[in-house]
């Protein structure tokens, strides 16, 4: 089998047009005509998961995370996204993402489920299909019974097995209408106060955003970019063993990029 024949299977699952403008979702590095055996998933392609490629012998690496989403003006050994490249090639590695379009399709659905969101709807809409119905980024549904903002702390934690998440508000502030924006979610404050969320579970919020929800009436539990993103790499992997039993499917074992002490 090629590369090619996996690409088109995720780009038929998860096309591009469901991407933000922004993004650059799709093959990021190598030939779509070479052949594949092996295929790693992971959620970035670090120094360490192009590592683990090469000793694994790895033909293909799929990640959540475009390796060249902000883009470089070249590529040498000389910056590290450019050795990033260098190292896939010399080793015969191809590289593909799927990103927000990922997010659309996929995302939300495995954040709802992890949560047990009840009657959802879309946080934020990004389009609307030709059938005039829409799609878009983040889910906004209720919880079961009466919890507090403390209890859902421990409550997500569980859900995405997390050592700690970050709670701006109070633990005692009773909650029934929650959003979830996997990922980055600071820009998706807005969204989640007109939806009249009485919590957001999120990642990467700032000082300032903390407080400006919490002022508004609205708690947010940062559980951290990694921390909900990462179902994404089973969720993938479940999906390619399912769509190629011919090939080995391997997940990258990943844990926070950073240590709290």
């Amino acid at each position: 089998m090629k590369i090619e024949k996996v690409v088109e299977k995720l780009a038929d699952r998860y096309p591009a047009i469901y991407a933000m403008n922004w993004d650059n979702p799709g093959l990021q590095v190598g030939k779509s005509s070479h052949p594949v055996k092996k295929i790693m998933v992971a959620l970035d392609a670090t120094n360490h998961v192009i590592q683990e490629c090469i000793s694994w012998g790895a033909d293909l690496l799929v990640t959540h995370h475009p390796l060249l989403l902000s883009g470089i003006k070249n590529i040498t050994d000389g910056n590290f996204q450019g050795q990033k490249v260098f190292d896939m090639v010399e080793n015969g590695i191809a590289h593909y993402a799927v990103h927000t379009n990922y997010d659309v399709l996929k995302m939300t659905e495995l954040a709802e489920k992890a949560l047990k969101l009840k009657k959802t709807q879309i946080l934020e809409i990004t389009g609307i299909r030709d059938d005039g119905s829409v799609y878009g980024i983040g889910s906004v549904g209720t919880v079961s019974g009466k919890m507090t903002a403390g209890e859902y702390c421990e409550y997500v934690k569980k859900a995405f097995e997390l050592k700690s998440v970050r709670l701006f508000g109070s633990p005692d502030q009773e909650i029934k209408r929650i959003a979830v924006s996997p990922g980055s979610g600071k820009s998706m404050i807005g969204a989640a106060l007109s939806a009249n969320a009485d919590l957001l579970v999120t990642g990467d919020i700032g000082h300032h955003d903390g407080l400006d929800a919490v002022d508004q009436g609205m708690a947010v539990i940062d559980a951290g970019h990694y921390g909900i993103e990462h179902i994404f790499v089973p969720g993938m992997a479940q999906e390619l063993r399912e769509a190629f039993p011919e090939l080995k499917i391997k997940e990258v074992k990943e844990k926070e990029p950073f240590t709290v002490i």
